[in-house]
């Protein structure tokens, strides 16, 4: 049989990320696994008292004071037994367990370190059946996957040795049929490594699916999508299911081929050991003893498949985790990362140029612009390099060297958690959590006074409106902020900006789904909290940034404009022609309303 090269990959891979949690619990492990050992021991004992006592029946030498003597032996190393048991049930079951938090942990650490371009290849669903299918199949396979397979070991090269004492022949045809095993189970563990691969694929798939579809309900009722949603979940799950079968049919096999290998050897031996034993060659006792230690070696070869699964299962969820663990985020600090210059005075754009990580298009091209104290505004139609800016400045995506400077500082020079310690951004999708809004708007800072809160709440014009609600700032929005409308959501996002008081605050469309009055309200509130700041913001509506210190036109990722509104309105041609477009369009709606 081939070795799977994948497999031991895998295993190389996967193995230095769990072999420092193995070192820290040694001591528990090494007491485990003594514990076991032990037990092992008093078993192999047990078939020994029970020789004496049936050589001295037939030999009709014994007492019934010696034969209780005898179940007394037996007795107090069964007690023993159950003590020893529960120790390394204890010990090393806990390890397992301890070990399956400290993955868990870390994995949810690592995964907070990655940036966008990890998670727009790996889905939420996926992460999520990692954090759950995957680390209890290494739970299983270091807890009791490890006990097994220790105790399968020594239990057969204990009970081998002790059948080898009795008799070697007698041995040799005991063991005659497992080979038979060991081939069977090597060929079919590879086919089944790959199965469960399937398995943990389509779980993954099936749990993306379920999370989109709770978080999409309203579109999906709004659509009326519910038959076609359940029908597509019903399909992955029968999938799931057949995959599933498909593993269980290789485990079936497993185990009966176990106990049909273990009822040959029993039938070996009651044949040659029952004409040994006749023969004289061997006593009776030795006789029941031999075969009750082959009944003890019927449990490593039965438990070969169950172990065989378990590695299995953990190995190839070990692999899984493992991909995880060795991404890396695209943005990185520098091998010295010098601090962010306080309260800022200028970002500098100069000559810059940005693609996104696997496209060839550029998003921006030789983009110059300077950004001081005061309100910058950013216009242009859809797909003109606004986000891209905006989340380029946010230091989402890796910066092209000597391209962005603060006050002369070349940004990727800068620590990345220095810098963004510095920012409040607000993208165009909003973020909320199922929590109070006081908890959401100071997720920032959680000392927030609600004073402070309930200012920044009057600032972007949604008091009034919370304090309507029954329990005002202590409502529980739900998840996502369902039971909020989208401008308020989008308001309560630029309060949690506003309370974070961090000298550059960067505006990506955010007031997008108010009416242009009170983005233009809103906006003027907040013009208090930009003195001695860098404030951008980012929209589609000129007559919003009509009072912006400077605005920058942007056009196919090039900037063709900059300057105050009425500098642009009148040279250029460009500005004033979308101006006109949007004048005339809300006049238009105005008539209509």
């Amino acid at each position: 049989m081939p070795i799977d090269r994948t497999r031991l990959q895998a295993a190389r891979q996967g193995l230095p990320f769990i072999a420092p949690f193995f070192r820290r619990s040694a001591p528990r492990l090494l007491l485990g696994l003594a514990a076991l050992l032990g037990v092992d021991g008093l078993q192999l004992v047990i078939p020994r008292v029970i020789k004496q006592a049936v050589d001295a029946i037939g030999n009709g030498t014994v007492s019934q004071e010696e034969l209780l003597g005898h179940g007394g032996v037996i007795l107090l190393l069964a007690l023993a037994i159950a003590v020893l048991r529960f120790a390394w049930r204890n010990l090393i079951l806990v390890f397992s367990r301890q070990l399956e938090v400290d993955l868990r942990r870390r994995l949810l650490a690592h995964v907070l370190t990655l940036d966008r371009a990890f998670f727009q290849q790996r889905s939420v669903g996926e992460i999520m059946a990692l954090s759950g299918n995957d680390l209890n199949a290494v739970q299983m396979a270091c807890g009791m996957g490890l006990v097994a397979a220790t105790d399968a070991i020594l239990m057969s090269l204990a009970a081998l040795a002790c059948m080898a004492y009795i008799d070697p022949r007698l041995t040799l045809i005991a063991v005659a049929p497992m080979p038979l095993l060991a081939l069977s189970t090597a060929s079919l563990s590879a086919r089944l490594h790959h199965r469960f691969k399937r398995v943990q694929e389509q779980f993954s798939r099936l749990t993306e699916f379920s999370r989109t579809s709770l978080t999409a309900i309203r579109l999906i009722k709004s659509c009326t999508q519910e038959g076609n949603q359940a029908a597509h979940f019903d399909r992955l799950g029968r999938a799931y299911i057949n995959d599933n079968l498909k593993v269980a049919l290789l485990q079936g096999t497993l185990f009966p081929l176990s106990r049909l290998v273990a009822n040959l050897s029993l039938l070996l031996v009651l044949y040659w050991g029952g004409r040994l034993t006749i023969n004289g060659t061997i006593t009776v006792g030795d006789f029941v003893a031999f075969t009750t230690y082959l009944y003890m070696l019927t449990w490593p070869m039965m438990a070969m498949g169950w172990v065989t699964t378990l590695f299995q299962r953990g190995l190839t969820s070990l692999a899984r985790i493992t991909e995880i663990f060795t991404a890396r985020p695209a943005l990185t600090d520098p091998a010295a990362p010098l601090s962010m210059p306080a309260g800022p005075g200028a970002i500098t754009i100069s000559n810059l140029t940005f693609r996104y990580p696997g496209r060839d298009e550029a998003a921006l091209t030789d983009l110059s612009a300077d950004f001081r104290h005061g309100l910058t505004g950013i216009v242009g139609r859809t797909g003109s390099g606004k986000s891209s800016l905006c989340q380029l400045l946010a230091r989402l995506y890796p910066v092209p060297g000597q391209s962005v400077f603060v006050d002369g500082i070349d940004i990727n020079r800068i620590g990345i958690d220095a810098f963004r310690d510095h920012i409040a951004f607000v993208p165009q999708e909003t973020t909320l959590f199922a929590d109070t809004i006081a908890n959401n708007i100071s997720l920032g800072r959680p000392e927030a006074s609600l004073a402070e809160i309930k200012a920044v709440a009057q600032a972007v014009a949604i008091d009034q409106e919370i304090e309507a609600m029954p329990d005002g700032y202590q409502t529980m929005i739900g998840e996502k902020g369902i039971r909020l409308s989208g401008g308020q959501r989008q308001r309560l996002a630029l309060a949690r900006a506003l309370i974070l008081d961090r000298p550059v605050l960067i505006l990506d469309d955010t007031l997008a789904a108010v009416d242009q009055t009170t983005e233009q309200r809103i906006i003027a509130a907040i013009r208090p909290y930009l003195a001695d700041r860098i404030c951008i913001i980012a929209s589609h509506r000129l007559a919003v940034l009509a009072d912006a210190d400077q605005i920058i036109v942007l056009e196919q990722g090039k900037t063709v404009g900059c300057g105050p509104h009425a500098r642009l309105l009148a040279d250029n041609d460009f500005y004033a022609t979308i101006h006109r477009h949007q004048t005339d369009r809300s006049a238009a709606d105005g008539e209509e309303g």
